[in-house]
């Protein structure tokens, strides 16, 4: 068994989806389709957690996304009762984490979170290609985004 995921950060990370000040289109759609899925009631929630997206999927350090504790119910988080359950949180994660708030705003919901994101994935803003760059140094597991080489030959020809 791998070792459990550790509590959320103080804070959410800059880049967080779960954000209101992070830009649009950082993620891929697929990523921010997930945060939908959280919305929905109890028993038709994913049994996964959601991790934040500062680590490798499989990274030892893992821990539980600071902005998904913030936006949604702990209380009625599935994934949360189910890794408890299977021994993958402490309990001292899940209180927590069911217990968490965050000390900058979040959208209300995944879906409002998830329609933010989505919106300039075809053409991300400068602040959102400078949060991807600095993403893409920091995970070894992620797959290129199509639009990253146009924005970086862009970013290279204006310098």
């Amino acid at each position: 068994m791998s070792s459990p995921l550790r509590q959320p950060a103080p804070r959410p990370c800059d880049s967080c989806p779960y954000r209101r000040d992070v830009p649009s289109g950082v993620w891929a759609h697929e990523e921010y389709e997930k945060l939908r899925r959280y919305d929905a009631p109890t028993v038709e929630q994913p049994p996964g957690l959601f991790q934040c997206h500062q680590n490798d999927q499989n990274s030892t350090v893992s821990r539980i996304c600071a902005g998904w504790a913030g936006c949604h119910d702990g209380q009625h988080l599935l994934a949360l009762r189910v890794a408890l359950l299977e021994g993958r949180i402490s309990q001292e994660t899940f209180t927590a984490t069911s217990g968490y708030h965050s000390p900058v705003p979040l959208f209300a919901s995944g879906r409002e979170a998830a329609d933010h994101g989505q919106a300039e994935i075809p053409r991300p803003g400068q602040e959102a290609a400078r949060l991807i760059g600095k993403i893409s140094q920091i995970r070894t597991d992620l797959r290129p985004l199509p639009h990253l080489p146009q924005q970086s030959a862009k970013s290279e020809e204006e310098r």
